[in-house]
């Protein structure tokens, strides 16, 4: 038998059947220069600067999502009727699904304003790029399946909610690749039980876990929050995209200002100085490595707030994160107070201040949210009369997780912190 393999880190070997149109589609489309894009674009974003093995891509991750999106179809066809059409469909959106991510992954793509899913969407459809060429030669319908699955208007529901759900193959394979390349032990739950407990409510057309799974499922929504705690929102991590954030900020108000940083001419970067929004084509060309290129030469700037964050940003030396542990109505008089504070010390407080306010509205780790299904996670409660019902509704463990978490931080010089410190203690 034909077939490609991969070694990973997280599921051991990846195989990929090429004796069938289906895996030789697969292997063509990992194959394609949109794809290995996705070498070059880091899956946990500026993580690195807080946990320095984390430097796995949104390549091996793509892999990883396709493979559990594998093995989730094949145990639900044991039992249930899957068109080889879906199916297809299904594994293709799997893989395919974060290939419209920007550089530094949702870093850049919140400070630029676009949504990395529409471009994704316009990969999949486009005729001019390879992954839609491959799809659209596969078979006529295919693309649009595709993108349907990432848009979320795909039918079966219950089979997107493979891909696109609070309990997705994105996020389980995620949380364990993000944990084991951190070396944050949080992520970790039991995968293997969670697939062999997942069904379909044909009925009301949506997935379930069995009632052996419920506890499973119950330590996956906890893996996600220790690792939104211990490593999506750290501080360090934080400080490092308050940093590139600002910089980009000063970098963009320069050209609008005229005095243009550095940019090397007719590229994608030197169009997102301009404010110009990217076409598919050119948002498809921009990895990890161009900003940092642009950094490297934004170092040397002749303006001083750009040179000093490009500086700072390259030897990771960030500003200090501070948590403000006080009273709602307190913090705006201690952020104001901090900003006279670095005004005093000679920076601009517009580029050397920041307020992380991630979470706010807090964030939900699990919310049911009972007019939409589709993003609702359903067990089987109990053995002799077994029924289904929204897990929180079951678990007191998840009714707790619904209680969201917030954080609010004040980023500055990390200079300043003996004299920010002492406001906070007056």
């Amino acid at each position: 038998m034909a077939e490609r393999i991969y070694r990973d880190s997280v599921h051991n070997i990846i195989r990929v059947n090429m004796d069938t149109p289906e895996g030789r589609l697969i292997v063509s489309l990992i194959d394609t220069p949109e794809f290995q894009r996705l070498r070059r674009i880091r899956q946990l974003g500026l993580a690195y600067f807080a946990y320095q093995s984390a430097e796995h891509s949104r390549f091996t991750h793509s892999l990883g999502a396709f493979h559990l999106a594998s093995r989730m179809i094949a145990k639900l066809r044991l039992t249930y009727e899957i068109s080889e059409e879906d199916q297809t469909a299904i594994r293709v959106a799997a893989l395919l699904h974060d290939i419209g991510h920007g550089p530094f992954s949702h870093v850049v793509e919140s400070i630029l304003g676009f949504h990395h899913e529409q471009f994704t969407i316009d990969a999949v459809l486009s005729r001019d790029t390879s992954v839609g060429a491959l799809l659209h030669d596969q078979w006529p319908g295919l693309a649009e399946r595709v993108a349907s699955v990432i848009r979320g208007d795909f039918t079966p529901v219950a089979l997107s909610q493979l891909v696109s759900s609070q309990l997705d193959v994105d996020r389980m394979d995620y949380l364990l690749r993000d944990s084991l390349m951190t070396g944050a032990k949080y992520g970790v739950y039991d995968l293997e039980w969670i697939i062999k407990s997942i069904e379909i409510d044909e009925g009301h057309d949506h997935l379930y876990i069995s009632t052996p799974g419920i506890y499973a499922v119950e330590d996956y929504l906890q893996a996600r929050y220790y690792m939104y705690r211990q490593v999506y929102f750290h501080r360090t991590l934080r400080s490092a995209e308050a940093v590139l954030r600002l910089l980009f900020e000063r970098a963009l108000a320069l050209h609008r200002s005229g005095s243009a940083s550095w940019s090397a001419d007719d590229t994608p970067m030197a169009k997102v100085l301009a404010g110009q929004r990217l076409e598919l084509k050119d948002h498809m060309a921009l990895d990890d490595t161009d900003v940092m290129f642009s950094i490297k030469q934004w170092r040397r700037s002749d303006d001083q707030i750009l040179s000093d964050l490009s500086r700072r940003f390259l030897d990771r030396q960030l500003f200090k994160a501070f948590d403000l542990d006080m009273p709602e109505d307190e913090r705006p008089e201690f952020v104001s107070a901090a900003r006279e504070v670095v005004a005093r010390a000679g920076y601009d407080p517009e580029y050397y201040v920041y307020e992380d306010a991630a979470g706010d509205p807090p964030y939900a780790f699990y919310a049911a949210d009972k007019s939409d299904t589709k993003n609702m996670i359903f067990v089987q409660e109990g053995f002799a009369r077994p029924r289904i019902r929204e897990i929180s509704e079951v678990s007191p463990a998840v009714q707790g997780l619904q209680q969201g978490y917030r954080i609010h931080r004040i980023c500055f010089p990390s200079e300043l912190k003996n004299e920010i410190a002492e406001l906070y203690h007056r």
